[in-house]
């Protein structure tokens, strides 16, 4: 828990009133301080459970293989992006496209992370999607938790047609896209659940 975290999610009384408390948790062994995510503030509370499954994903010179990535709804308090961190900016491309659409903690919308980081967010019902790495194993572990996640959730039919205001066949994203199971249509990918 930060600062940041609190003023996100309106908490009455803001951050002061809950800082009496987690410190109160800190002095009697419940809880932890300190510095866990860099960026986010000193004020970091966990949990020591937390502290040891963040410890988990460290990444070292030996484990720098392709990393895992987990799709989380854009909403989730897991996903600190358009509350206690900004967004990312958009890989520059060749070919520049006037993308209107921006990442937001919007209802049904999707953020694919990957190593801490957003690399995909897919809208809902996915019909634009961002990349915010275009990397194309960083891709790949995301297009699969993507499709994983469509066929779990049982989130229906999901039609990618654009990414990053650009249509999505013959991008790289499609062709990880298509290798997690997507099937190419005439305007994109598509997944049904």
């Amino acid at each position: 828990m930060t600062r940041g975290s609190v003023t996100a999610e309106g908490h009455r009384g803001g951050f002061a009133s809950i800082y009496r408390v987690l410190r109160e948790m800190e002095q009697s062994g419940r809880s932890l301080r300190g510095y866990f995510v860099e960026t986010l503030g000193g004020a970091q509370f966990t949990t020591s459970s937390t502290v040891d499954r963040l410890r988990t994903f460290a990444v070292t010179a030996d484990s720098a293989e392709q990393a895992d990535a987990i799709t989380l709804a854009a909403t989730d308090p897991a996903n600190p992006f358009g509350a206690a961190l900004p967004w990312p900016e958009l890989p520059p491309t060749e070919i520049e496209a006037p993308t209107r659409h921006r990442p937001a903690r919007k209802a049904g919308a999707l953020v694919v992370m990957c190593e801490g980081r957003p690399i995909l967010y897919v809208e809902r019902g996915g019909k634009t999607a961002l990349a915010f790495d275009l990397d194309e194993s960083t891709l790949r572990a995301a297009a699969v938790s993507l499709a994983r996640t469509v066929k779990d959730r049982n989130l229906g039919r999901m039609t990618i047609e654009k990414v990053n205001g650009l249509s999505v066949n013959g991008t790289v994203l499609a062709t990880a896209l298509l290798e997690a199971g997507f099937s190419p249509v005439p305007k994109g990918v598509r997944l049904s659940a």
